[in-house]
């Protein structure tokens, strides 16, 4: 007979899966940083900066405040622990599981290598230059290499066909990162950065799916086909026979989820905690929230970044996060740091139906640590949002006036 799990239960096995409800440590390092990212499996990378670079708000979600600066030694560093591929999107990898991505590496070169008339061939000599290039001279940014863009010597090809073919090699796997300086990539021969044990493994296509279907599970404590194929980009044909064979070694077990009316899966580590408690602020990309279907099934949560839509037509704000109190997202917060003046913007703050009255008292705290994170002094609150004037009021300021969100820049 097949499990039945409750709603609530599932909303607290994938948020405790996810590495909430734990307390926080009174000082966050290293070791808490490794743990939390092996939890998660990847961090997503993402270039907007108007609050926050994405990688950096899921771990403090999840730990609270910590040096940013930890973080960069950890994934950025030379001979760090990660590297970075298109694991969901781009995103941050324990170095160990790069090869389980040699399939994707393989598929993008005959994907885009092969075509008689495609960029790759018609830039073929470019490719085997930029090869030479970082072979003679060793880990490079794009913008250090020459080009017709920053001096008229060498082959004269322009910034844009160098970017674009570094990223081309970083998709066949033939480059990889070396960290990063000022959020600008740095690119190497992947012989020069990975170690033999890594560059030499040969994993097949189906071995390196199920591995990733296990983090996956893993990472998601409880979740559907798609649920758990979304998490690494996978495609569902592969991903279903990588989950049966989980489901035979006795790793995932069939369960029936109240309210979902699909199949799912729980990993057989998954906790189910009779309560989660936690305030924080999910970044857009924050694996909670990735997969928007998953998100409105588990919280009944519609969520959608504002970022790409035109200014007048936004009805949360540009860079709205949601917020997490307990095992519910009762509502969203659009923030900006405004790093010039050392302040907190809250620009907007809304609440959903069910959000609890603490609301507010439970976010004041959460925004004054986050501006001490952000190294920011003050917090201002827009008049925007029903949820707005309440927060000003426990975080004891008031409310300024509203801005028209039709002259919000779209900044990034």
């Amino acid at each position: 007979m097949v499990q039945m799990v409750s709603a609530a239960q599932a909303r607290r096995i994938a948020l405790a899966a996810q590495g909430f409800g734990r307390p926080h440590a009174e000082t966050t390092g290293a070791r808490q940083l490794n743990l939390t990212i092996d939890r998660l499996g990847l961090l997503q990378l993402d270039s907007v900066n108007v609050f926050e670079r994405s990688h950096y708000l899921p771990l403090f979600a999840r730990l609270g405040a910590y040096d940013k600066a930890d973080l960069d030694r950890l994934t950025f560093a030379k001979k760090s622990r990660y590297i970075e591929y298109w694991a969901h999107e781009a995103a941050i990898i324990p170095v160990e599981s790069w090869p389980l991505f040699r399939w994707r590496m393989d598929d993008n070169r005959e994907r885009y290598g092969t075509k008689p008339d495609g960029w790759v061939r018609s830039n073929a000599a470019m490719l085997d230059w930029l090869k030479l290039e970082l072979a003679a001279k060793g880990p490079l940014a794009a913008s250090q290499i020459e080009h017709d863009a920053n001096r008229r010597s060498g082959p004269w090809w322009g910034w844009s066909d160098v970017k674009a073919g570094l990223e081309y090699l970083f998709r066949f796997g033939d480059v990889v990162t070396a960290g990063r300086t000022r959020f600008e990539r740095t690119y190497a021969l992947a012989e020069s950065v990975l170690p033999d044990s890594v560059l030499g493994a040969s994993v097949s296509r189906e071995d390196a799916v199920r591995r990733l279907m296990s983090i996956s599970a893993r990472a998601h404590g409880i979740g559907t086909l798609g649920d758990l194929a979304d998490y690494f980009r996978l495609k569902q044909a592969p991903a279903r026979a990588a989950l049966d064979d989980l489901v035979d070694a006795g790793e995932l077990v069939p369960v029936a989820v109240e309210g979902w009316n699909r199949p799912a899966w729980l990993h057989r580590d998954a906790r189910v905690p009779r309560r989660v408690e936690a305030t924080a602020l999910l970044s857009p990309f924050d694996p909670v929230v990735w997969e928007r279907e998953r998100t409105e099934r588990i919280f009944g949560f519609r969520y959608r970044i504002e970022i790409y839509t035109p200014a007048a037509q936004r009805v949360f704000g540009y860079y709205t996060l949601p917020l997490l109190i307990d095992d519910r997202l009762v509502g969203r917060v659009d923030l900006k740091s405004d790093r010039q003046n050392r302040v907190l913007r809250v620009q907007s703050a809304w609440t959903e139906a069910d959000a609890p009255p603490e609301t507010a008292a439970r976010l004041a705290p959460l925004l004054r640590e986050t501006a001490a994170w952000q190294g920011l002094d003050d917090i201002e609150v827009m008049g925007r949002g029903d949820l707005a004037a309440a927060t000003a009021a426990e975080l004891g300021v008031r409310v300024t006036s509203a801005i028209d969100p039709a002259a919000q820049p779209a900044l990034r």
